[in-house]
């Protein structure tokens, strides 16, 4: 039987258009064929690269007899978690309230209305290991819902309410802690000897990282570098190619699961950019690990994640073929002693085993290890030993690739491009996020309605709050590395348009406009892979803010910050960026106050005065350059000129300092002065 696929721009859906199970994508189509048989929805959630919903559908949903049971019963529904975000966190909503836990996939059973009454994650094709089997499953839900449906939809209902209940922003009713109890409550959760929090499975966690390097106090600062030190030296980044998967499945960063993601890459590369600013210049071995992390990062995007179209896709599969044609899950990314020996040599392959921990045991399966970066490193040597490595690789069975453009996540690699470019001074990083920005917004956003996907140029689902908020932060970002002012007036545009389509009427922002087919509209305040919608919201509003002068959008901003007030007082852990939002203030109010600078030069590529000025400026600043008499700014450029040479002015609101022309002048003494 064909199922509703085939016209998918989804990758992920694409894969099951071939099923037995007569999928229909979510939308109007499946819930009015649903009230038309009478029959609830069973929803499955998931992801292309994702690891158990390919084992999913080749037990189950590949299976003719447990398809016609699924047809039998249910409107069967499937649904990309990275095409429909919205729809994916209010089902996990969902699951997490049934069960205690989530992942993917996702199987949430929901009546014709779209309530759920019953979920779960991965389900074998029949009971195994404890768990039951989704044949079960499927079979005595169905006929719940035909002899018992009175007590399925009054269950459904109470959920659905509850649901609604506890989507609500928790009560203020206490002031926020102050930021040294925040970080304490932090520092609790903290692996103190290879850096992280949790465990054993362990999650990388930009957003936190960020945070704990706003203030630059030893104890958060040494929790954020060491935290980066063992991410860049584990297992969890791919040393040969670069590029970090997705977590570690143990607490020491040894061994991934190894899919690769854009949304954490792209946070992570502007991550360890922070990082290295907010490392000593005597401490010349970690900067070193973390533009080495970087520059690895920003190869692997140009090289293995950059579509025809040139803009950048959604992620790599774990799994990959082994020379005989069988799919594990890493295999493209593993070594033992004699693979090294065959594409170094022998005397190199013994220099080089200890320091990338590679023996005979392995530390993955049949004797295969990830490579971890050990000790002192003498870079010039073992980056070449890694070039000779990944030449080797590439001719390997690669792993599939989810060519899906998301808006948020290329838009997330633009502003860590910007940023990173401009701190390590690879000036070209900021040239290739103007162009995958020119991509970008001709693809997505120009003259149409705003996408959140597409995949080879054929559009996909419709942008919600996310793509703007992160496409509105980095447009702003990018007009200030460059002076135009074009994308700073795009950058207004997608931030008042946000604004007007995903407010909440506490101040907050809905994951997505509110939508008849869900049950619970979303409106995540916590962080998971990526920062809150709204977070990242407050983040956009007040750099744009204070870029364009526009007092209205500081002020919406400071009115979403308050709703996630009491989230951070709960739990600052998963709240990275709204965490970092509460610190940038409070060293506000101690004196060390975030500026808007700018500095004028007439020479394309930036100079020292404007790289000093990426380093110092505390975290919050808006940054600026440009040629004298640069429109697009506001007032910022007004009676600014560089007669002597490149010139800082730095501000706060319309106090600002005298003129700097010396980039050593931009020390910390100066901030405190504004």
């Amino acid at each position: 039987m064909p199922n509703h696929l085939a016209d998918s721009a989804s990758p992920y859906l694409l894969q099951h258009a071939g099923n037995p199970v007569d999928w229909y994508p979510w939308g109007t189509e499946a819930f009015e064929e649903a009230a038309r048989r009478d029959l609830p929805l069973m929803v499955s959630v998931g992801y292309s690269s994702c690891h158990w919903c390919h084992v999913m559908a080749l037990e189950s949903f590949s299976d003719p007899e447990i398809a016609e049971v699924i047809n039998t019963y249910f409107i069967a529904v499937k649904v990309d978690r990275e095409e429909m975000p919205e729809v994916d966190s209010s089902l996990m909503q969902a699951t997490l309230a049934l069960t205690g836990s989530g992942g993917w996939p996702n199987t949430v059973f929901c009546t014709p209305e779209g309530e759920p009454f019953f979920a779960g994650t991965y389900f074998p094709p029949v009971a195994r290991g404890g768990q039951p089997g989704l044949v079960d499953v499927v079979g005595a839900l169905g006929q719940a819902w035909q002899q018992r449906r009175g007590e399925v939809v009054e269950q459904a209902g109470i959920i659905a309410e509850q649901l609604r209940q506890g989507a609500e922003p928790p009560a203020a009713t206490a002031p926020v802690p102050p930021a040294q109890d925040l970080l304490d409550a932090v520092g609790a959760d903290y692996d103190i000897v290879t850096g992280g929090f949790g465990g054993p499975v362990k999650f990388p966690g930009p957003t936190l990282i960020d945070a704990l390097l706003v203030k630059g106090d030893p104890t958060s600062l040494d929790m954020a570098q060491n935290t980066c030190e063992h991410l860049v030296r584990g297992g969890i980044f791919d040393q040969v190619g670069g590029g970090f998967h997705r977590y570690s499945t143990d607490s020491q960063w040894v061994v991934p699961h190894f899919e690769k993601m854009l949304d954490g890459n792209a946070l992570l590369l502007g991550t360890m950019a922070r990082c290295w600013r907010r490392t000593a210049d005597h401490d010349p071995d970690r900067r070193e690990l973390y533009s080495h992390a970087a520059r690895r990062t920003v190869s692997w995007l140009e090289r293995e994640m950059t579509t025809d179209d040139g803009l950048l896709a959604a992620s790599l599969d774990a799994d990959s073929d082994d020379l005989a044609g069988h799919s594990h899950e890493g295999m493209y990314y593993l070594w033992n002693p004699d693979l090294l020996v065959d594409a170094l040599g022998a005397e190199e392959a013994d220099w080089l085993r200890p320091l990338v921990h590679i023996d005979a045991a392995g530390n993955f399966e049949n004797g295969l290890s990830t490579l971890q970066m050990r000790g002192r490193v003498d870079w010039k040597r073992i980056n070449t030993d890694l070039d000779k490595l990944l030449a080797l690789r590439q001719v390997r069975p690669a792993p599939d690739r989810d060519d899906k453009v998301i808006t948020a996540w290329n838009a997330m690699a633009i502003d860590s491009l910007v940023e990173a470019g401009m701190i390590l001074r690879e000036w070209t990083w900021v040239s290739l996020a103007a162009d995958l920005a020119e991509r970008l917004w001709a693809a997505h956003w120009a003259g149409r309605t705003p996408l959140r996907t597409s995949l080879h140029g054929v559009p996909g689902a419709p942008a919600v709050a996310e793509d703007h908020a992160h496409l509105a932060l980095a447009l702003a970002g990018l007009a200030g590395a460059t002076g135009r002012g074009v994308w700073l007036d795009r950058a207004v545009e997608v931030a008042q348009r946000a604004v007007e389509r995903f407010s909440a009427d506490d101040g907050s922002f809905l994951d997505a406009e509110p939508s008849a087919l869900v049950a619970v509209p979303s409106r995540q305040l916590t962080d998971d892979a990526c920062p809150s919608v709204t977070a990242t919201m407050v983040k956009a509003l007040r750099r744009v803010g204070l870029m364009a002068e526009r007092q209205d959008l500081l002020d919406r901003a400071d009115r979403a910050s308050a709703v996630l007030a009491p989230v951070v007082a709960q739990n600052p852990r998963f709240a990275g960026w709204a965490l970092a939002d509460h610190l940038i203030r409070d060293d506000a109010r101690r004196g060390l106050k975030p500026a808007t600078v700018v500095v004028v030069e007439e020479d394309e590529v930036p100079g020292d005065l404007a790289s000093a000025a990426w380093r110092m400026a505390p975290a919050g600043s808006a940054l600026v350059r440009g040629k004298a008499g640069t429109s697009g700014f506001g007032s910022w450029f007004q009676d600014r000129t560089d007669s002597t040479g490149p010139t800082a002015y730095v501000c706060r609101g319309t106090v600002c300092l005298e003129p700097v022309t010396d980039f050593l002048e931009l020390k910390d003494p100066l901030w405190r002065r504004v």
